[in-house]
């Protein structure tokens, strides 16, 4: 398994791989999911889930405040293929484009609060589109 060094982007710590219950405690869905937290949790409050076989971030590691961000930006994402106006693929292809992304560096779990913004302004703007085509 390969070796990953990251370190927290607001406070400079070592980010550990650590289970997701020193996060959510008894509350975790998985209590064992890997997790990379900040050495300094729960001061610093960053943190980002692992894949379970490969244990590499899915991402970058985030505090609330990019955490939330990130939820709305998959909120507003997500609404293009859930209402059926494309596929989840189709939607992801979409964001890529208009951000001008390689598809690798296209994920909402990469992505700052400027870059989260963006999506969510995208995806509002694309359904007033749609309401005056109609």
């Amino acid at each position: 398994m390969k070796r990953v060094n990251i370190k927290c982007p607001y406070c400079g710590s070592r980010a550990l791989l650590r289970p997701a219950s020193v996060v959510y405690g008894e509350k975790a869905a998985d209590p064992f999911a890997p997790y990379y937290v900040c050495a300094r949790f729960p001061a610093c409050d960053a943190y980002v889930a692992a894949h379970k076989r490969t244990r590499l971030p899915m991402g970058s590691l985030a505090n609330a405040e990019l955490r939330r961000k990130r939820i709305q930006a998959h909120a507003a994402l997500d609404r293009l293929w859930e209402g059926g106006l494309m596929s989840k693929r189709q939607a992801y292809l979409w964001l890529q484009a208009k951000l001008g992304l390689p598809e690798r560096e296209a994920h909402i779990g990469k992505f700052s609060l400027f870059r989260c913004e963006e999506v969510i302004r995208l995806c509002n703007d694309y359904f007033p589109a749609l309401d005056k085509a109609s």
